[in-house]
Formats: structure tokens, sequence, C-alpha cells
């Protein structure tokens, strides 16, 4: 499969109108999404297509992997 799908999915969150809020436990951050108003986490390192979903779902965003 592809590999380290974080860098694509930061970058569609960023472009979905979400935004970095802090750093959170380990290698994880904490976004916002304006979209769904929520908070959620973002692996720094994602192999799964299905975890890269799920966050978009989080964020209110269509799933793209």
């Amino acid at each position: 499969m592809g590999g380290n799908l974080t860098p694509r999915l930061k970058r569609l969150l960023q472009e979905g109108g979400c935004r970095f809020e802090r750093q959170g436990k380990g290698d994880h951050e904490i976004w916002y999404s304006p979209l769904s108003e929520r908070r959620f986490v973002v692996d720094a390192k994602i192999l799964s297509r299905h975890t890269a979903n799920a966050v978009l779902g989080q964020a209110g965003l269509p799933k793209s992997f």
C-alpha cells in the first residue's frame, strides 16, 4: 500500500478549513474542524486508509482514501 498517509491527510484537512491546535501526547496532534465543531487527533504516521478516512469523517469532510 501507500505508506504514511498523514502528509496527504493534513493537506486535505487544511484545504477543508481545519486547523492545527496543539501537540498532543507522543506523536499525536490535536486539530479542530469548524465544519463538525470538533477537536480530533491526527497521528504522525497513519498507515491505514480506514484510519485516515475516519479522521476525515470526524472533521466533517468526505472520505478521500
